[in-house]
């Protein structure tokens, strides 16, 4: 199976336009939400408590808190990033870009500014082949079909969404990513310093084990990946919406990129009529199992749009 194609234009413009018409008032949802520095905040003190008080544990129990504990607050901290990116965090932009440099600090791994960019045009050029890096190369379609190979390509999501912008639209570093590059290598150092190897390896191993094989990251699978045919976006309505900034609620999010997550849910309160009818997913366990035993589910079952 290969790409279902489509060459409508943006997928979301219509239902956006046809929204605010019928209810303006929902503009009253956009801008920032003043509590994200807050829970940025307690959720990266929560890491490096762990982080300190794992300094000196057993590998067995240090991966198994990785996978349980890390990976939770470092996925709901990625996600953070995704706010920020939106400038939804602070009022103005240079604060958020600032501040996600801080938030990025317990994921161990510099991502926040590079993040930014490609998740911006993956906004703007939703499913374009080339540039929204999103969307899955033809290899990892060819490759990584079977059911097995569905499950290492999962586990390995973490290294296919760091390095596919690089070979398939290649940038050079801008002095923001330097700088993200840098704070957050110079943070590392001390915390090796200070608190060992173990503490600083915690970090970095809750980040990687939390996109791949874990149920907070069902979200990758179930946003785009076509369940059916000619709809792009879905939602998920579930518990974990909770803890994870309220990214399950897509389509919401791809409609009104400016409405921070905390206010989400209102949208489709106000609009029920617009996203009730659309399929959406209930558990993100259950969408990470159905894709990898449905032969009908590979990284192919995403809708390419045309330019």
């Amino acid at each position: 199976m290969d790409f279902e194609w489509s060459d409508r234009d943006e997928p979301h413009a219509t239902r956006r336009r046809q929204i605010l018409a019928k209810y303006p008032e929902i503009r009253e949802l956009f801008g920032y939400c003043p509590r994200t520095k807050y829970i940025v905040m307690l959720a990266a003190v929560a890491q490096l408590l762990m982080a300190y008080l794992l300094r000196e544990a057993s590998w067995v129990v240090l991966l198994v808190a990785a996978y349980t504990v890390g990976g939770v607050v470092n996925h709901a901290l990625s996600l953070s990033l995704h706010e920020l990116s939106h400038n939804l965090g602070f009022k103005k932009p240079l604060s958020n870009r600032c501040f996600s440099l801080v938030a990025n600090l317990p994921m161990g791994l510099p991502a926040a500014l590079t993040l930014r960019h490609y998740h911006l045009l993956h906004h703007r050029f939703q499913g374009l082949e080339g540039v929204d890096t999103d969307l899955p190369t033809a290899f990892e379609g060819r490759v990584f079909a079977s059911p097995v190979m569905k499950a290492v390509w999962l586990f390995l999501q973490p290294l296919f969404y760091a390095l596919r912008p690089f070979w398939v639209r290649p940038k050079s570093l801008e002095k923001w990513e330097i700088a993200n590059l840098v704070v957050q290598v110079l943070f590392d150092l001390c915390i090796w310093y200070f608190w060992g190897l173990k503490a600083l390896l915690y970090l970095p191993l809750g980040a990687l084990l939390a996109m791949g094989l874990h149920p907070v990251a069902g979200h990758f699978i179930s946003e785009h990946y076509t369940s059916v045919k000619g709809q792009e976006t879905y939602s998920y309505y579930g518990p974990l919406n909770k803890i994870t900034f309220n990214v399950g609620y897509h389509n919401e999010h791809h409609d009104f990129p400016y409405i921070p997550g905390s206010r989400l849910p209102l949208v489709r309160q106000m609009a029920p009529e617009f996203y009730n009818s659309l399929y959406y997913h209930t558990s993100w366990v259950k969408v990470l199992w159905g894709y990898i035993v449905n032969p009908q589910m590979t990284p192919f079952r995403r809708i390419k749009r045309t330019a």
